[in-house]
């Protein structure tokens, strides 16, 4: 099994699926080409957005891709912390001369539906956020000739991901920017994320499916380590979100290394789910409000941030970042994959002469 992931693509280098128009096909193509796993984020799109996008990076790339997909999320049931939080927001919403959405806008991202086109016109490689899929589902994609990865944040995850039948687990470490995908969103395990290192380690001796770690890897040495660690490939998400091929807003590229901009926190201020991102203005006068209700937060608070990037306020965006962020390097994505790759096989020449992997 761990034969057919690294078949995929030439280097063990996976581009995170970013959700919020960054994973467009541009990237993933460029990330292809050059030898890498692209990949598309279809949280947040209708289906036939998705599909438009697969149809788009099908005539850009010959080469495997991947399609993520967000599961269905369960019923938040303190509806009345979600109306304090909208009261809260009210002066954004005055301020961004805007409305808040409405929280009530849908639970499941059109689960059932983007499950259909990927069935219908598989792609090779398909990939799960927030939860685990029935094994029923798995197994058709099976059928279907799509290699299947799901996420998981503990080695608790992982084996739950090893029993539904999935090809693959990622191991998200709490490095990572965006969300984590954590399979049950609970109030109470906010702070105790793992690091990537020690998670792939504990995933490691859990599961016998091969593991794709991500989390705050920016350069060739550090997917080195985690190979070294036992995964089978590195995924990263903001190494690749400051290339000109990428979708993200400007003012989220230029706040990746910006000194105004200095660190990250997992902060549930603008979805409602633990997700990180470099600390302004509203995660600190937000985040320790926010109730534990994704998605009904982030219906809420999407026409604020929209207003915010239009207005070019960086300070009122979601600037999701993972830990390694001031290394990001703005190259195109197909050299990054170049260069990542000469970082990788540099390490593991000074890894064998018994030098320093730094």
């Amino acid at each position: 099994m761990s034969s057919a992931l690294t078949g995929l693509a030439p280097h063990p280098i996976v581009q995170a699926p970013m959700a919020g128009g960054v994973s467009v096909p541009q990237l993933a193509a460029a990330v292809c080409e050059a030898g890498g796993l692209g990949f598309l984020a279809a949280g947040h799109k209708t289906a036939d957005g998705m599909y438009q996008e697969i149809k788009q990076l099908r005539g850009l790339t010959s080469r495997p891709f991947g399609v993520n997909v967000f599961m269905p999320q369960p019923e938040y049931a303190e509806s009345g912390a979600v109306e304090v939080y909208a009261h809260q927001l009210a002066g954004e919403a005055a301020w961004y001369e805007t409305e808040l959405g409405d929280p009530d806008s849908g639970r499941d991202d059109g689960y059932d539906a983007k499950l259909a086109v990927l069935l219908d016109n598989p792609v090779p490689v398909v990939s799960f956020h927030f939860g685990v899929p029935a094994r029923e589902v798995l197994d058709r994609f099976r059928r279907a000739g799509t290699f299947t990865l799901v996420t998981a944040t503990t080695a608790e995850e992982a084996l739950a991901v090893e029993r539904a039948g999935a090809d693959a687990v990622i191991a998200q470490g709490v490095e990572a920017g965006g969300h984590q995908g954590t399979h049950r969103d609970l109030a109470e395990n906010d702070g105790s994320g793992i690091g990537l290192l020690s998670l792939v380690a504990q995933i490691r001796e859990a599961v016998s499916i091969p593991i794709v770690a991500a989390g705050g890897i920016m350069r060739g040495s550090q997917i080195a380590a985690v190979l070294a660690a036992g995964a089978s490939a590195a995924q990263l998400g903001t190494a690749f979100l400051a290339t000109p091929e990428s979708g993200a807003h400007a003012l989220h590229k230029q706040a990746l290394t910006s000194p105004l901009f200095a660190r990250t926190e997992l902060t549930r201020a603008f979805t409602g789910r633990p997700a990180r991102g470099l600390v302004n203005r509203f995660l600190r006068e937000h985040g320790r409000y926010a109730p534990a209700a994704y998605p009904d937060v982030h219906h809420m608070t999407s026409p604020l941030r929209k207003a915010a990037a239009k207005a070019g306020d960086a300070q009122g965006m979601a600037l999701w970042a993972g830990q390694g962020h001031r290394l990001a390097r703005a190259l195109p994505a197909g050299e990054l994959v170049q260069v990542l790759a000469a970082e990788l096989a540099q390490a593991r020449t000074a890894s064998a002469d018994g030098g320093d992997l730094a």
